[in-house]
């Protein structure tokens, strides 16, 4: 095939998902959708193996795949144009109950060519908390409706059936409705944009193309791999829950042009719902390797082949039906995310060519704070509050990680505005910024992530009530890389205050009146004048604090993002009269040095 008309089926391929993605969001009624970009599209082969790989939340892309090889198995003799099929079970394929994939075959000529998959994670799945996380939970059949495969469209027609089978599980049944119809909008168009394709360049030089670009990222990934060097690097990564302590654990071993991830050493399953099956798990791992090895690569099959996973069964990383998984995407699939961004971080940085794309670990703790509850109209509300989409940087070889800039397994993750949750639900902020002094310290400083406040307003029941579910506050997620500290902790503080004590335009939570009760996971009340403190953690740091210019801490405390304090005992600067001190910075540098000595010795 000439290299012209390779090139514009791959662009075409390209454009053809970014247009399903635009429908998805412009249908869609949800702040979690179409402003946190908690969605992903993709197009897949006949077979079921990626072809062309979306953003969003790129966990998806892999768990997609078999997704579609699942309908293919269960399906086969049964797959007509104009199918349209739903699969949520996390032991089948998704990552928990509340994200549903929606999966269509794509005819052409009457023969299968391709599949296209999308998810979002909808308004409600009818578990035992509103909105899906389900801390509390036992076992998978309190995490709400759960199908292994299913058909919902046959031949064109809606299966009115088992439509009103899932609206009648589900609570807010017409905004459901509103987050699966936009689905089948996004496949539509991801259906209609390449058979258009098909018509065009015909099915057997379409068909070679999409063999070649996979063929073509998986020769380009393999030879990135052997200019890399062999070793093993590891990263342990640890949950709280309720007083319990879970380890991930990952020995990462890269020997010529093949990559394996070993998770033997990781704790046991959980009784808690932060556990995620095998195929979160492998999402997890691909999730930052996408980005961070394949950047100038197509995502697709050919990428997935150089790269294998080890994860014992009955592990937190693998576990077993029917334990609970609903918080695996803020619980253990992160942590997957995070010990694969910090071994390949410290691969790339092992290396001379590739050491200015390492990166420190990104926005680690994620979090999940769904709400729900009746909201200022009369009406039901259940979301999240997105400012955990809004991450924060990991520090890079090249410079400081970004502050609040996003994480790195969702390329396109943003926060809501404030007046869309303020609009959605009865709250009232009463300020969301910057955190200082959240990014890890290092030669180049983590970016800092932020802090925010909530208090009940106009709520018709006196609040609303919330779930607090993730890794707990109790170690940091964030690593450094190359001598780079972690950034800062999570912190959600529950505020009890009356009528006396309450404090209508708090600017910080030492301003907030009352009983401050620390908190991390379960279900609590936003009612009356009680307030929700939440903070959420920095990237990574890059190399050692003591060597970065003096001259940039003072920028950095001037700016905010550190404190003065800081300053002088993390980054050994020193202050005369309220400006820099070269000489006493010099002299604190070569003490701190030197107790550093001493403590190893």
């Amino acid at each position: 095939m000439d290299p012209i008309t390779f090139s514009i089926i791959r662009h075409r391929l390209f454009r053809v998902v970014e247009e399903a993605v635009m429908t998805l969001k412009h249908v869609s009624g949800s702040a979690i959708t179409n402003e946190g970009h908690d969605l992903m599209v993709s197009l897949y082969r006949a077979d079921g193996s990626l072809l062309m790989g979306g953003v969003g939340f790129l966990h998806h892309l892999t768990s997609a795949a078999e997704a579609c090889k699942a309908i293919i198995r269960r399906f086969a003799g049964q797959i007509h144009e104009g199918d349209l099929f739903l699969l949520n079970d996390p032991y089948t394929a998704a990552l928990h109950t509340s994200d549903i994939y929606l999966i269509a075959p794509i005819h052409y000529e009457g023969r299968l060519v391709a599949w296209s998959a999308c998810f979002v994670h909808v308004f409600d799945i009818g578990a035992m908390n509103p909105g899906g996380f389900a801390p509390d939970a036992v076992d998978i059949f309190t995490e709400g409706f759960s199908s292994p495969g299913l058909k919902l469209i046959d031949r064109g027609e809606m299966r009115q059936d088992v439509w009103d089978t899932i609206l009648n599980m589900v609570r807010g049944p017409e905004m459901v409705a509103l987050d699966l119809r936009s689905m089948i909008a996004c496949n539509n168009v991801a259906g209609e944009r390449l058979i258009a394709l098909f018509e065009k360049y015909g099915a057997e030089t379409v068909d070679h193309a999409c063999r070649m670009l996979i063929e073509q990222s998986e020769q380009r990934l393999r030879e990135r791999l052997r200019e890399l060097p062999d070793g093993q690097w590891q990263s342990r990564q640890y949950l709280e829950v309720k007083g319990e302590t879970y380890r991930v654990v990952l020995t990462m071993r890269k020997q010529g042009d093949e990559l394996v991830f070993d998770f033997t050493g990781s704790s046991p399953q959980s009784k808690y719902s932060v556990n995620c099956s095998k195929w979160a798990s492998l999402g997890g791992l691909f999730a930052p390797l996408f980005p961070l090895l394949c950047y100038d690569i197509t995502w697709n099959e050919g990428v997935i082949r150089p790269v294998r996973m080890i994860a014992p069964e009955g592990s937190i990383v693998n576990c077993a039906r029917p334990a609970p998984v609903s918080v695996a995407t803020v619980g253990a699939i992160q942590s997957v995310n995070n010990a694969a961004c910090a071994t390949i971080g410290k691969m790339l940085a092992a290396s001379e060519r590739y050491a200015e794309e390492s990166t420190a670990v990104w926005h680690a703790n994620h979090f999940a704070i769904f709400m729900f509850g009746t909201n200022q109209r009369g009406g039901l509300s259940i979301g999240i509050l997105t400012e955990t989409f809004a991450g924060a940087g990991g520090a890079r070889h090249v410079g400081d990680g970004v502050d609040i800039g996003g994480e790195i397994p969702n390329p396109i993750s943003r926060m809501a505005n404030v007046e869309t949750i303020e609009a959605t639900f009865p709250v009232r902020y009463l300020f969301r910024r910057r955190l200082k002094d959240s990014g890890g310290p290092g030669r180049h400083r983590g970016g800092t992530g932020g802090e925010m406040m909530i208090v009940a307003h106009d709520a018709p029941d006196g609040g609303i009530d919330y779930v607090v579910s993730g890794k707990g506050t109790k170690f940091p997620q964030s690593d450094g890389l190359a001598g780079g500290y972690p950034g800062a902790l999570n912190d959600y503080v529950w505020i009890h205050a009356d009528e006396s004590d309450a404090t209508a335009f708090a600017g910080s939570l030492a301003d907030m009146k009352g009983r401050h009760e620390p908190i991390s996971w379960g279900v609590y009340p936003l009612r009356g004048k009680d307030g929700l403190y939440v903070r959420w953690n920095g990237g990574g740091g890059l190399g050692d604090p003591l060597d970065r210019p003096a001259e940039q801490v003072v920028n950095d405390v001037t700016a905010g993002a550190i404190s003065t304090r800081a300053a002088e005992e993390v980054y050994g600067v020193a202050f005369k009269d309220g400006v820099l001190d070269p000489t006493l910075t010099e002299a604190r540098r070569r003490d701190l040095k030197a107790r550093r000595l001493q403590e190893v010795a």
